[in-house]
């Protein structure tokens, strides 16, 4: 089988051991970076090109799709989706994973826990959401951003207010949200695959800073779900439609919140931390539905 990873560095750890662990299960894997791809769109014929070459036979695509490049990496995600090649990220689900709001709107509809969340952009209503997500302290958080870039804590409602109608004479779109005090600076990231969680650890802050990003200098350890826990990270990845997933949880006194659902999880944290070989669960996942879709085409 030859497995295409769209990722545009292949030294990175999750690129790498992706690679790794394609290969060790006997696989062609090329690593393919997706800003190098163009696609010719014409009727019943859509194709990909790579550095001005039309691509060999794929028969799946890893995508490893940037925030910053999200509408030309989906584009090409979708290109390979077109040509029926089984992608173990769909194009729509990164799209949704990447808005902020969007993704907690779904997530709400689908009865999953989230945070209290409030969005405007009136300046005329900061004292009124400020009250709706409970008061101060609250975070404020960009529609689009990673790894804890574009997250701030106001911590007084001078302070809030301040930082919102900053944003909105910036013309820039933000959400408000209550700050879950019993988290205690830290977090669940449970890596969901196929619908199942294949491995946890809790993230927690460094001093001084309410981040529990492990890129903002957080601390990860392997960590035991509750049945709660695992409950709720599963239908958080279904209802994005994510089928490797990385669900960020925060413990609270009514139950888990979910705060993101990341479609281009990082494998170094999670691997590191568990000992789990979670680039071998991805393949093992990309293998199955390679053999199931053959399978449908020939009628078996």
């Amino acid at each position: 089988m030859r497995i295409a990873i769209l990722s545009r560095n292949a030294d990175l750890y999750s690129t790498k051991r992706l690679a790794q662990a394609g290969r060790q299960r006997g696989h062609d894997v090329l690593v393919l970076d997706h800003l190098k791809c163009y696609t010719v769109i014409e009727r019943d014929n859509p194709t990909v090109f790579y550095e001005g070459k039309t691509l060999p036979h794929i028969d799946a695509v890893i995508p490893r799709i940037g925030h910053s490049v999200t509408q030309y990496g989906t584009a090409i995600v979708r290109q390979f989706e077109m040509m029926q090649v089984f992608s173990a990220v769909k194009s729509l689900a990164i799209t949704r994973s990447r808005d902020k709001l969007r993704s907690l709107q779904i997530l709400s509809k689908a009865g999953v826990g989230i945070p209290k969340t409030a969005f405007a952009t009136d300046p005329s209503a900061i004292d009124s959401i400020l009250s709706q997500v409970g008061g101060v302290p609250v975070v404020i958080k960009l529609l689009e951003g990673t790894q804890g870039v574009g997250v701030m804590l106001a911590e007084t409602r001078k302070a809030a207010k301040s930082i919102i109608e900053t944003f909105y004479d910036l013309k820039t779109h933000i959400m408000v949200q209550e700050f879950v005090q019993e988290a205690d600076g830290a977090d669940i990231r449970a890596f969901v695959v196929n619908g199942k969680v294949v491995g946890a650890m809790k993230r927690q802050s460094k001093l001084g800073d309410f981040r529990s990003n492990l890129h903002r200098g957080g601390k990860g350890e392997a960590v035991k779900l509750s049945k709660a826990e695992k409950q709720t990270a599963v239908a958080a990845a279904e209802a994005m439609g994510l089928n490797v997933a990385g669900v960020d949880m925060l413990p609270s006194h009514r139950g888990p919140l979910v705060i993101e659902v990341n479609s281009s999880p990082g494998l170094e944290g999670i691997e590191a931390a568990t000992g789990i070989d979670i680039a071998d669960k991805i393949v093992q996942y990309v293998e199955k539905n390679v053999r199931t879709n053959k399978k449908d085409k020939i009628g078996v």
